[in-house]
């Protein structure tokens, strides 16, 4: 077997330039497909952690009745006693805040211009209203006893053509399904980064939503976060009581999850693609290898080795390619992902286009996969060996006499 080694290593040595070729096909084709996958990783968990971060939370506690779709206010299916919710909540050693909300449907208009938003009626001290804070790029944040002012993002004013400190008209939906309008000044400007929830999303203090909605002292939900979301279940089944349902990050995030599921349908095609093109080109290598050393296979045939013996050597040399290869792509690969991780993909624009339940920012980041990565290696491994199974039986098949003739 060493010996086979040997004439596998010396083989690949007579054509240094087509064995690098090759080598160098490999190494491509599997970084290309590491720093996809690590890109597509980090594009999805880079979104959830943006939708937990500014709208779902770990953990949502409503009413079973409660439809999201409909943004009811209706007070049966609203909360009835959120603080109690949200003191039990704060007892659990694994919760780190709690906070009531209130969600309701509206148009806010400026002068002849408007648009359909969603408001978000929020406690102003709660840790959930941070990312909203930190991104305050104009004008003042909102106080909890703030009666008059809306917090808007920095894309929709300038769509609306408004700034801090203008006035709007909101237009909501209400709890007896009578619309209510009224006048509200822009306190402040924001700017999350995420384009498809900061251009329909706007801010009213908690208080003030209840009361404009007409909701009393009732809550939407009560949102929660974490100090480590892997403890999402065990605080699910805390907080589960009759009438109540009580959703984690992965059932608020089911929309990415199905997208996810759709898209890589098409990865996996172009990761087959990506792979047959380097089990083509190994095959090519080996193949037009057999045909240049066809009297040197007669001879080793005639000296007694015997045909599995041939067919291993080949199939080593296939094995000695792999191997460099994926060593080389994952280096490649790696050093991509880490670009992305760092620098980014900045998509611009392009967030917009998302729905506003998967929070693209507008530059995405890739992620080290790990688990991915180990997979697409044994894939290249295996698909370089399968590739090399037809050159290794060609030559393994030679009768001496015929290959001998050859020349």
């Amino acid at each position: 077997m060493f010996r086979l080694w040997k004439l596998a290593i010396r083989d690949l040595g007579r054509n240094k330039r087509r064995s690098a070729l090759t080598l160098v096909a490999v190494a491509l084709g599997l970084g290309l497909l590491v720093v996809t996958s690590g890109l597509i990783e980090g594009s999805v968990w880079g979104s959830i952690e943006n939708n937990i971060r500014v709208q779902s939370g770990h953990v949502q506690v409503r009413e079973e009745s409660y439809d999201e779709d409909k943004v009811s206010l209706k007070w049966e299916d609203l909360l009835d006693d959120p603080q109690a919710l949200v003191a039990q909540a704060q007892a659990l050693p694994d919760v780190r805040a709690a906070t009531p909300m209130v969600w309701a449907s509206g148009i806010l208009a400026a002068g002849e211009e408007s648009v359909g938003v969603r408001v978000f009626g929020i406690d102003p001290l709660a840790e959930m209203s941070t990312p909203f804070q930190e991104g305050l790029v104009a004008g003042q944040f909102l106080a909890p006893d703030d009666r008059s002012g809306v917090l808007i993002s920095r894309r929709l004013a300038e769509s609306l053509g408004v700034s801090a400190g203008d006035d709007v008209s909101l237009l909501v939906n209400t709890s007896d399904e009578q619309p209510d309008e009224a006048v509200f000044t822009i306190r402040g400007l924001y700017d999350t980064g995420i384009p498809s929830h900061d251009q329909i999303t706007i801010f009213l203090p908690l208080a003030k939503a209840q009361a404009f909605t007409r909701a009393g002292e009732r809550a939407s939900a009560i949102v929660i976060l974490l100090h480590d979301q892997e403890k999402a279940d065990a605080v699910a089944s805390a907080l589960r009581a009759p009438g109540l349902e009580v959703l984690t990050w992965r059932d608020l995030n089911q929309m990415i999850m199905q997208a996810v599921e759709m898209s890589m349908g098409i990865m996996n095609l172009m990761y087959l693609v990506v792979l047959a093109v380097v089990a083509v080109v190994i095959a090519n290598t080996l193949l037009m290898s057999v045909f240049e050393r066809t009297r040197e296979m007669g001879i080793l045939a005639a000296l007694g080795m015997k045909g599995r013996q041939i067919l291993a050597m080949f199939v080593m040399e296939a094995g000695i390619l792999g191997m460099l290869g994926i060593i080389l792509g994952l280096l490649l690969g790696s050093l991509g992902v880490y670009y992305l991780a760092t620098e980014g993909w900045h998509l611009g624009e392009m967030a917009s286009m998302a729905s506003a339940e998967i929070a693209y920012g507008e530059t995405v980041y890739g992620r080290f996969a790990p688990a991915e990565m180990a997979q697409l290696s044994i894939a290249s491994l295996v698909i370089t060996l399968l590739a090399a199974l037809y050159p290794a039986w060609f030559a393994a098949r030679m009768e001496p006499i015929d290959a001998l003739r050859a020349l």
